[in-house]
């Protein structure tokens, strides 16, 4: 029998384990419910053994250039310009809320001055949501468009909120 298979593991080695299991999660070679169990045996797991039988059945990680997948497609390629890293999903994403939010606060205004027999500007409260939400949009846009470095991690961060949303959702479903 190999001695590294009845060594110990630390917690460095679980974590690595843990890091490969969360990328084939997100690569689809796992399902939700295969990877909290996987996970759930990692965080247990006491020896190299019991760590290298959680792996046994997933590819280990080449470097793309290695890869004999197809090249991911760069942001040239229109397939890609249309999806999650698009700046302009990211810019729908943040301006299409306060647009649908603006038509409906201006549209419940209208029918309120149109019910009181006339329209007075004095009284356009929602400019009050509008505009800070607006402001906070438009400094957002901005400093993307100047600090490109920050539009990339806004970007991510707006990935993977929804792919977080998503998770939260399967994970709602399947205990239902």
């Amino acid at each position: 029998m190999d001695e590294r298979a009845n060594m110990r593991a630390a917690d460095v080695d679980r974590q690595a384990v843990a890091d490969r299991l969360r990328e084939a999660l997100n690569e689809g070679r796992l399902n939700l419910h295969e990877y909290d169990e996987r996970l759930q045996q990692a965080y247990a797991a006491r020896t190299y053994g019991e760590l290298d039988g959680l792996l046994d059945d997933l590819p280990s990680v080449a470097p793309e250039a290695k890869s004999q997948l197809a090249p991911r497609a760069t942001a040239a390629d229109p397939a890609v310009a249309a999806g999650d890293d698009s700046p302009r999903r990211w810019l729908a994403g943040m301006w299409g809320p306060w647009l649908a939010t603006s038509v409906i606060c201006t549209g419940i205004w209208a029918a309120s001055q149109v019910a009181a027999g006339g329209f007075y500007w004095n009284t356009f409260w929602p400019i009050w949501v509008i505009g800070p939400w607006g402001a906070v949009c438009l400094a957002r846009t901005l400093r993307s468009f100047i600090d490109p470095d920050h539009a990339e991690d806004q970007r991510r961060a707006y990935r993977e909120a929804r792919r977080d949303a998503r998770r939260d959702a399967r994970k709602d479903r399947r205990d239902r």
